[in-house]
């Protein structure tokens, strides 16, 4: 059977299909319950959120479904030279943006930015709310919190751009992979290198994963139907992780401008661009990503940069903004969508293998 591989028998689930977890608050109940229920493993994404709102988060998933669910956190949680962003450095940024705050009649942001939340905060949530999965993106957690999970009988999951990334993961104990290709929506989560230098599609990164690693492999990226499930498969994947899919239906977290994007030809233009968070990430292009292509390296570093961008309305990309200078994140296979509501994803693909 198709759908009992070594994932589906580690998590106790019934379908071989994980939602992406989604940052930038695009995750919601509605959406990880649905597909929790639905067999597979909903996900949610508490990048954006603190301690307190992630056991909140947790609650009111538990009231929703008493299914296995997934809850992600990224354990880098800022860029290395955001200490030494200084006022100077934020004002050359601002900059570049102040004719987008005009445009829109908005006032840039003030210096010092507001913090974010911490991994080590966050972290803690887990712990409490001890949910079955617990996946992570841009790095490795201690073996002191790796080996809590394991007390607390809470399953991790890394992900890994490359296949050197792969294997670290699987050296440190973790008990499955994402391998996710630069096709994939969203943010490049490479941690080992630069993650412009660890552009892997996803259908060669599986099979050398698959080629090198014992533990299961979750291949994301570029996967929107049975199509890329059956591909998946045959190289090698015991589950596929769908994000874009997903996040076009109507129980995301995501605003009604994005999903009607993603259902018109502007699906088939992404692009790279750190404009919006300060890390590369993949999302349709828009005026705002083409008219600061050449400003790659000027941005401030995450998650300052969010900050900025997010005075237009551009990030949280949950937001009814303007289009034009909006995040809408999405993957390469974006154009292959055709489903409104995630268990006409999820059947589509049944019915299909």
């Amino acid at each position: 059977m198709w759908n009992k591989t070594k994932f589906t028998e580690l998590v106790n689930i019934n379908l071989p299909i994980v939602q992406g977890p989604f940052g930038g608050k695009l995750s919601s109940v509605l959406l990880t319950s649905t597909v929790s229920n639905a067999g597979g493993l909903g996900s949610f994404g508490c990048q954006p959120f603190y301690a307190n709102e992630i056991t909140d988060i947790a609650t009111q998933i538990r009231q929703n479904t008493s299914k296995p669910f997934n809850l992600n956190l990224w354990v880098n949680d800022k860029d290395e030279n955001a200490k030494d962003f200084d006022k100077q450095a934020f004002e050359k940024v601002v900059q570049i943006f102040q004719p987008y705050f005009e445009e829109v009649g908005t006032e840039p942001p003030t210096y010092p930015l507001p913090e974010s939340p911490t991994f080590e905060n966050q972290i803690e949530a887990i712990f409490k709310v001890k949910p079955l999965v617990f996946s992570f993106v841009y790095g490795i957690p201690s073996d002191d919190i790796l080996e809590k999970c394991r007390q607390l009988n809470i399953l991790t999951v890394g992900t890994a751009t490359t296949l050197d990334e792969a294997i670290a993961i699987e050296n440190a104990g973790i008990d499955a992979v994402v391998a996710t290709g630069l096709d994939a929506g969203g943010h490049r989560v490479s941690f080992l290198e630069k993650p412009e230098d660890s552009l892997v599609g996803t259908f060669s990164l599986v099979p050398q994963v698959a080629d090198h690693v014992k533990i299961p492999i979750i291949a994301a990226g570029g996967i929107a139907d049975a199509r890329g499930v059956k591909a998946s498969f045959a190289l090698g994947a015991h589950a596929v992780q769908i994000g874009t899919a997903f996040l076009a239906t109507q129980e995301s977290g995501t605003s009604n401008i994005h999903r009607e994007k993603l259902f018109s030809t502007a699906a088939r233009y992404t692009t790279l661009t750190k404009a919006f968070t300060g890390r590369l990430s993949r999302g349709l292009r828009n005026r705002l990503t083409e008219e600061l292509k050449t400003f790659q390296e000027a941005f401030a570093p995450y998650p300052l940069q969010g900050k900025i961008a997010g005075k237009l309305g551009a990030y949280p990309a949950n937001t009814e903004s303007n289009p034009d200078l909006k995040a809408l994140w999405a993957g390469q296979a974006a154009p292959l969508l055709k489903y409104h509501h995630a268990k006409q994803v999820i059947e589509n693909i049944i019915d299909a293998m």
